[in-house]
């Protein structure tokens, strides 16, 4: 438990950043697997037009170091290779 004042505040400021953090990877894995699930459907149409929104999520994140930039990079371009593979 904190005892002075500015552990305390680190406490809340600590949890509020960890509840913001989570809501914006929450909404990354979401438009993710919208994208993945236009992919596995064959559907390369609507996944074309999914892709940049859902890197524009993974550069959000990455922005914020919710996750690492390489990371983020390494997302996108998995996603574009699959995109670019439906026949």
């Amino acid at each position: 438990m904190a005892h002075n004042k500015q552990a305390k505040k680190r406490i809340r400021t600590n949890e509020e950043a960890r509840v913001r953090n989570k809501d914006k990877a929450s909404a990354m894995k979401t438009q993710v697997k919208k994208l993945q699930t236009l992919i596995d459907a064959k559907d390369k149409a609507g996944a074309a037009k999914e892709l940049p929104s859902a890197c524009a999520q993974i550069d959000k994140c990455a922005k914020h170091r919710i996750i690492h930039p390489n990371t983020a990079a390494r997302k996108k371009a998995l996603l574009a290779k699959r995109v670019n593979a439906i026949a």
